[in-house]
């Protein structure tokens, strides 16, 4: 795997950090406890998956920390390891870095937590979303999670879904590599592969599965269908 210095720095760099969101697992703790979280990821790496967020709301600090740097030594650097919203507990346990939604916090101060060469991820749901972050913060940002694309019941209040049309729009706007998310699974994930997004972001399509090894090998043949 590339250091995170070299997947944040610098035009090629970009690339490469495009090519590791390709196929992009957001955890849901809940969904994986036939397996357990730890056991779960590493099956779904060795299946395909190329990117891992931590996201777990029920979890307090103490315990996300704990989840966090189990998950962060299963994974051993085989792909990059990020957190959702808390960006002080992605420090504390030393992964690569934080996905951060519009209500969580500012970008410069997630940054300044962070370091300079942590991946800092931050949600979009809209045009005027984008445009301001790119406006005010692609310095400071890695890439965008755009979406939802279709509707979900991952995430409860979820934004009204885009879908594919709208995602496309989104993508063709964008400066930094894009990660589409949101209701996505088997029978849809090539479309939203069409859109020109870096990749997809899922939950219950790989947690949710009986074998997650291969529906991560399932869903990352969608992505060369086309």
């Amino acid at each position: 795997m590339q250091s995170i210095a070299q997947l944040t720095s610098g035009q090629s760099d970009s690339n490469q950090l495009a090519a590791s969101l390709s196929l992009y697992l957001v955890t849901d703790s809940k969904m994986c406890t036939q397996r357990g979280l730890n056991e779960t990821v590493c099956a779904a790496i060795n299946g395909g998956v190329s990117f891992v967020q931590l996201r777990d709301k029920y979890a307090d600090d103490e315990q996300l920390y704990h989840m966090a740097c189990s998950l962060k030594e299963a994974i051993a650097g085989r792909v990059p390891l990020v957190i959702n919203d808390r960006v002080l507990i992605a420090k504390k346990a030393g992964v690569d870095g934080a996905h951060i939604g519009q209500t969580d916090g500012k970008v410069n101060e997630a940054r300044a937590i962070l370091g300079p060469d942590a991946i800092l991820g931050l949600t979009i749901n809209n045009l005027q979303q984008l445009q301001q972050a790119q406006t005010n913060y692609l310095q400071q940002l890695s890439y965008f999670g755009i979406g939802p694309v279709f509707a979900t019941n991952t995430k409860k209040n979820h934004s009204q879904p885009l879908g594919v049309a709208g995602i496309q729009a989104l993508v063709a706007a964008s400066k930094l590599p894009t990660v589409a998310i949101g209701g996505i699974q088997l029978d849809n994930a090539h479309s939203v592969f069409r859109t020109g997004c870096s990749g997809i972001a899922v939950v219950s399509a790989i947690c949710g599965a009986k074998d997650p090894a291969s529906a991560a090998t399932a869903l990352r043949k969608q992505q060369t269908r086309y």
